[in-house]
């Protein structure tokens, strides 16, 4: 088999394995109903470790694009909205189910910083269900057009691989303290995760 290579020496094919050309949207987001936290994890742990080989790759996925041009509308300002269903019910009731989202992680910083043996493993469990998290997102981005839908795709992939992160890190064996350095991990993932959510609800 033939390995192209684009401008910057990185194989073509690694390109279109990590970021396969984007479906027109017959079913909201890329990231389907049927899949689990284990196969999400599974297949992010993969592209993850292709992305590690290839610096220049994980610079475009940590940025969002490939160069100018891109087509994955991450600016909020250059977004196209359907007001319209925006506005609907439905999607309404998404946006409200990001926003208290948004508010449980803020309300677990505040628990482990308060206490940093605080077990938030129940919180993140039943504040950020990772099915429903995954539809409220589906729901939002009906309203958005095909660019901004792939741009904020990505973003809601690192969501959903940072609560899954999270959920490990917070882990702790019976009668074993929690350390200065698991502390850090989990401190880190609620504030990229606060960050996140406050990035998505920009568009709407």
């Amino acid at each position: 088999m033939d390995v192209c290579y684009t401008s910057n020496n990185i194989p073509f094919l690694i390109i279109l394995t990590i970021f396969p050309r984007a479906k027109k949207r017959t079913a909201t987001t890329a990231l389907s109903a049927e899949q689990s936290r284990s196969d999400f994890l599974t297949q992010s742990t993969a592209a993850f470790a292709t992305l590690a080989a290839f610096p220049s790759v994980s610079n475009a996925a940590k940025y969002g694009s490939f160069g100018a041009g891109s087509p994955e509308v991450l600016d909020p300002k250059t977004a196209i909205i359907d007001e319209d269903i925006l506005k609907t019910e439905s999607v309404q009731k998404c946006i409200s189910g990001i926003r208290s989202y948004l508010s449980a992680v803020k309300s677990m910083s505040a628990t482990v910083a308060a206490d940093s043996q605080a077990d938030i493993g129940p919180s993140i469990r039943k504040e950020l269900d990772f099915v429903q998290v995954r539809a409220d997102f589906n729901g939002v981005t009906e309203a958005f057009d095909e660019d901004t839908q792939r741009g904020t795709d990505r973003l809601v992939r690192i969501i959903l691989q940072d609560i899954t992160e999270l959920e490990t890190a917070n882990r702790q064996k019976p009668g074993v303290p929690r350390s200065e350095k698991r502390l850090s991990i989990v401190q880190g993932k609620l504030s990229k995760l606060e960050k996140a959510f406050d990035d998505f609800l920009a568009f709407v």
